[in-house]
């Protein structure tokens, strides 16, 4: 089920993060994918979200995987669009 306008805005709010290389991996999801997020997508975001900064710099940068609460179906979704690198545009 796709994420209604109220709960999307507060995602965005909640995915708000302290380090800048996060702020952009998740800037660059918002702008590919806003249209189409699920609630099962918002699950795996929020869970992300609890993360500190550096552990989830090490998960975006694949430098690891997830475990524990945060090795879950809905986080791997969100992890794979996020680690996706950028389209190449000329």
């Amino acid at each position: 089920m796709r994420l209604d306008e109220r709960s999307l805005s507060k995602l965005k709010w909640r995915c708000r993060r302290g380090l800048l290389e996060n702020d952009l991996f998740i800037e660059r999801f918002f702008r590919h994918h806003e249209e189409t997020i699920t609630t099962r997508q918002a699950a795996g975001l929020q869970i992300l979200m609890d993360l500190a900064d550096n552990d989830l710099l090490d998960l975006l940068l694949a430098r690891r995987e997830p475990e524990g609460d945060a090795d879950c179906p809905e986080v791997r979704e969100v992890l794979a669009l996020m680690r996706r690198p950028p389209a190449i545009t000329t």
